[in-house]
């Protein structure tokens, strides 16, 4: 995962037996740098978890912060939630979740069978129901996972740094919109600046799932540096439309909805504040991007169209 950098990278061992601990797995090597408390996790030299053991409900990664945030402004918290990660690394966002909401249900995809045994073994992690780390590909579970299971799918899956091509269409964003309960909350990380360009990315979350919002700091968005671009999206839910009347069931309240005030609000306490854009805002920063489709034969890489360079 591409994160701000600098960070997680100190070599004190918080433990006694090795400051480094190094494996090789499925995708390549997996090492593990400790720093008092505080382990980060390289895959192939590329930073891509961080977390504390002594405290996992606090996150390192900014774009995770952002998420936390853009969750506690859908759901505030400490309400638990159903969440399907794609994407696990050291399951630094759900081992959170886990702290701060209680009684969450949550399962974490990762592709690699050897990095999940990994992670097992070098942390703490909260064992199943609450924390159920599954091993696969995150569009194949994506697509079986239950009609409507989830009040919240994130989509963190990096491969050497670069989101499969297969969550990158509109066709997966459809999938996640079915997973998602009415009014579920869809968190999406890209990558934008130099040769990465999110736009499409964010182009096909917006076909399916209108009123999506982007978070970035701002030199991100403007392409001055490279960074990381939340995608922010809700599914809506039929008792929202005009004269839909009451939620049908009276004793039960119907699906929270997105506040972006207090979105903007939550945005700016953060150490690192940023933004979120939408809007007409938004529709300028996508002009001229469009959404990538699956390949006829199915959800593979997905079609990059002609003249806009891959985001991933």
């Amino acid at each position: 995962m591409t994160t701000r950098q600098g960070r997680g990278r100190g070599r004190d061992a918080h433990r006694d037996d090795a400051a480094e601990a190094q494996r090789t797995v499925d995708s390549g090597t997996a090492s593990l740098w400790w720093d008092g408390p505080r382990a980060t996790l390289f895959l192939d030299g590329v930073e891509s978890s961080c977390v504390d053991v002594d405290h996992p409900g606090q996150l390192e990664f900014e774009y995770m912060q952002q998420m936390t945030q853009a969750l506690s402004a859908w759901l505030p918290e400490p309400a638990p939630v159903r969440a399907l990660h794609l994407g696990a690394a050291a399951c630094a966002l759900p081992w959170a979740w886990d702290v701060r909401r209680p009684g969450s249900r949550q399962v974490a995809v990762e592709v690699d069978a050897a990095l999940a045994v990994a992670v097992r073994e070098w942390f703490p992690l909260p064992r199943s129901p609450r924390l159920r780390i599954r091993v696969g590909d995150g569009r194949g579970v994506l697509e079986a996972a239950r009609e409507g299971s989830c009040d919240v799918v994130v989509r963190d899956a990096f491969d050497h740094g670069r989101v499969p091509g297969s969550l990158l269409t509109a066709g997966a964003v459809r999938a996640a919109a079915r997973a998602l309960r009415p009014g579920g909350l869809y968190l999406a990380n890209a990558v934008h600046g130099g040769p990465r360009d999110a736009r499409p990315d964010v182009a096909a979350v917006c076909s399916v799932l209108p009123g999506a919002c982007a978070v970035w700091d701002p030199k991100v968005g403007r392409a001055a540096r490279q960074g990381n671009v939340v995608i922010v999206a809700q599914k809506p839910d039929p008792s929202w439309e005009p004269g839909a009347g009451a939620h049908p069931d009276p004793g039960r309240a119907g699906p929270p909805r997105m506040d972006p005030e207090e979105l903007d609000r939550l945005l700016r306490r953060l150490p690192l504040p940023a933004r979120a854009v939408r809007g007409p805002a938004l529709e300028r920063w996508l002009a001229g991007a469009r959404p990538r489709e699956d390949a006829p034969t199915g959800p593979g890489p997905g079609l990059t169209p002609p003249g806009l360079p891959g985001a991933g």
